[in-house]
């Protein structure tokens, strides 16, 4: 019996592994959505900021809130690479609560991507602020669900299971 359950076991594990996904910024576009180019101008002097936090400058307005979004990843286990915009900092220099965008910069030098371009992330963990720099992989479980916070409106949300470095292969 213990045998069996340990296979029990070992199968869900593999099988829950093998059902995350890995996307693409453009699998969160319905096909047939209308395109909208992000607006890549920066819309502040990037000399004055200091840290390259969300309160360093005042957000730039979102073009394109209520994008449409791809309803069947809703309950899906995904794995999305991208870059960390900070909502909320804890006592430890971490940050748990946080938008995930497709490029640098998006949300606070740059108007922020339409919607269904960004991911509100809740990690029990979260990353150190001072390696926002680096694009990371962020692996959960999706939601479509709009959410709103100063900065944008984010078509989805996910809560991370797993946040690591993106590095391209050699």
């Amino acid at each position: 019996m213990r045998l069996l359950s340990f296979l029990l076991l070992v199968l869900a594990s593999t099988a829950h592994a093998e059902a995350t996904q890995v996307l693409t910024w453009e699998a969160l576009v319905p096909p047939d959505a209308p395109k909208i180019a992000p607006v890549m101008t920066p819309m502040h002097d990037l000399s004055t900021l200091g840290t390259g936090l969300a309160e360093a400058a005042p957000a730039a307005h979102q073009l394109a809130t209520h994008a449409p979004v791809v309803k069947a990843l809703d309950g899906q286990n995904v794995r999305l690479p991208g870059y960390i915009v900070p909502l909320e900092v804890n006592e430890d220099g971490r940050t748990t609560d946080f938008l995930l965008v497709p490029y640098y910069g998006a949300c606070i030098h740059v108007p922020p991507p339409p919607s269904n371009q960004i991911v509100h992330v809740v990690a029990e963990l979260g990353v150190k602020v001072e390696e926002l720099y680096q694009p990371y992989w962020v692996e959960g479980a999706m939601q479509v669900k709009t959410t709103s916070s100063e900065l944008a409106e984010a078509g989805y949300q996910l809560e991370a299971d797993k946040i690591f470095a993106y590095e391209l292969p050699d």
